[in-house]
C-alpha cells in the first residue's frame, strides 16, 4: 500500500511561528553544525522506514539526532528468528506489529511508554561512548546517575533501562537505542518469551536482562521531557545550543520515491520473515477415535518463512492421508495460510483416491487438523 499522503515536510518551529519546508538534505539557510529530527507519527514501519532512509540518505556531514515513539510493536534485529524471539501468537491476538530491523542486536519492544533515539554520522565521527554521553548526561538532569553497561546498554542502579544497537557502512554510521519511561512490562515479558513449542535455532538468542521504567525512577520523566533533555544534551555537546528541532509531520507525507521505497520494504513479509534462519520445528499432538489422525509428530524444516520440507510420523491406520499431508505441506508459506492451502491440496488428493481411504468425514478431520495446526504454529496471519 502507499504511504497515501501528499508529500513529505518538516515543520520548524520558530520563536512562535511554524515554518515548513520539504524534507530533504538541503536548504536555502545556513544550516546549523547539527540536525535534530522529532517524528509525530507512531507507525513502526514509517518511524523505522524514516530511519534507514536517513542512514542511506542523510547528510553525514552533519551530526544528526532522530528522536521517535512507536505503538506496540516487536523489533527484531536482521539476523534474529522471530518464532525464537516472540510469542508471534500473543502478538497476533494484542495487535501487535512486527518488524525487523536493518542492524543488527536483539529483540526490543516498542510503545508509546518507549522513547527510541537515533544518531547519525559519518563513520569517521562515530563514537558510541560519545552517544552514551549525551543520553547520561540527559538524565543526569532529572538526578538520574546512569552508566553504560555490558552490551551496549545504560544501566541505573544495575538497572537496564536502555538498549542499544550499531550499524556500519563506510562511510555511515548509525546507533540507536531504546529508553524505557513508561512501558507496559506485563505485555513486555509475555510477548518476548519465546514460544514454549520445540525450536532448534541459528539465530541470536536476546540476552535476557533486568529493566525498570524510567518514570519509577523519577516521575517528571516523560517522552516530552526527556526528549528535551536529550536535545539539549546534543545540542550543547556539538556547541549548538540554539539548534532548532525539526518535526516530521506524517500528515505531509508524500511519494519520495526512497522513502516510499523502505517503507514497502519494512512492511513486506519476506523482509521481516524472510531473514530468518533455518529451524526444525517440531508439533506433536494426539487425537481421538474417530479422527484418523491418532498420535500424529510432525517436524517442519523452515528457512525465509517458507517449509522446506516436512516430516510426519503417526500410528494413524491410514498411512496413505498421513503421506499426502506431509506432501502438500512442503513448499507453502510457514503460516496458517500456508496450512489451508496443504490441507486444501491434501482433501482434493484424498477426494480423488475414492473410497481407497475410508474416511467418510474426511473433511470434518480435515479441519480438526487444521486447527490443532494452525494454533499450533507461532505465526502472523
Amino acid at each position: 500500500e502507499k504511504l497515501g499522503l501528499p508529500r513529505v515536510c518538516l515543520r520548524l518551529s520558530t520563536r512562535g511561528a511554524t515554518a515548513s519546508r520539504s524534507f530533504s538534505t538541503s536548504t536555502t539557510a545556513a544550516p546549523s553544525k547539527v540536525r535534530v529530527l522529532v517524528s509525530k507519527s507512531h507507525n513502526p514501519f514509517f518511524n523505522l522506514a524514516t530511519e534507514e532512509w536517513l542512514f542511506r540518505n542523510g547528510d553525514i556531514s552533519r551530526p544528526t539526532l532522530f528522536l521517535w515513539r512507536n505503538e506496540p510493536t516487536v523489533v527484531i534485529g536482521r539476523c534474529q528468528n522471530p518464532w525464537k524471539e516472540c510469542d508471534l501468537n500473543k502478538m497476533r491476538d494484542k495487535s501487535v506489529h512486527l518488524t525487523r530491523r536493518y542492524s543488527g542486536g536483539g529483540t526490543v519492544f516498542h510503545d508509546l511508554g518507549n522513547t527510541n533515539f537515533t544518531f547519525l554520522t559519518s563513520l569517521a565521527n562515530h563514537d558510541k561512548e560519545r552517544n552514551s554521553k549525551i543520553i547520561i548526561d540527559a538524565l543526569s538532569t532529572f538526578g538520574l546517575s546512569a552508566e553504560t553497561s555490558g552490551r551496549n546498554d545504560i544501566t541505573i542502579d544495575g538497572f537496564k533501562v536502555s538498549g542499544a544497537a550499531y550499524k556500519l557502512a563506510p562511510p555511515r554510521a548509525l546507533h540507536h537505542g531504546t529508553l524505557l519511561i513508561n512501558v507496559d512490562m506485563s505485555v513486555l515479558a509475555g510477548l518476548l518469551n519465546p514460544n514454549k513449542l520445540k525450536l532448534q535455532s541459528k539465530g541470536i538468542a536476546s540476552v535476557a536482562s533486568r529493566v525498570k521504567n524510567l518514570s519509577t525512577l523519577c516521575p517528571a520523566i516523560n517522552h516530552e521531557s526527556l526528549s528535551k533533555a536529550i536535545i539539549a544534551s546534543f545540542c550543547n555537546y556539538y556547541g549548538e545550543p540554539g539548534a532548532e528541532a525539526e518535526e516530521l509531520d506524517p500528515s505531509y507525507l508524500s511519494s519520495v520515491e526512497q522513502l516510499e521505497k523502505v517503507y514497502q520494504e519494512m512492511k513486506n513479509d519476506s523482509w521481516r520473515f524472510g531473514m530468518s534462519p533455518d529451524f526444525t520445528h517440531n508439533l506433536e499432538g494426539r487425537f481421538e477415535s474417530p479422527s484418523p489422525w491418532g498420535t500424529i509428530d510432525i517436524h517442519i524444516q523452515s528457512s525465509k518463512g517458507q517449509i522446506d520440507a516436512a516430516q510426519v510420523y503417526s500410528d494413524s491406520l491410514h498411512p496413505d492421508l498421513i503421506e499426502l499431508l506431509m506432501q502438500n505441506l512442503s513448499g507453502l508459506p510457514y503460516s496458517p495460510a500456508g496450512v489451508d492451502e496443504a490441507l486444501a491440496k491434501t482433501g482434493r488428493a484424498a477426494a480423488a483416491m475414492g473410497d481407497r481411504l475410508g474416511l467418510p468425514d474426511l473433511s470434518r478431520d480435515l479441519q480438526e487438523l487444521g486447527r490443532w495446526l494452525k494454533a499450533s504454529l507461532s505465526c502472523v496471519c
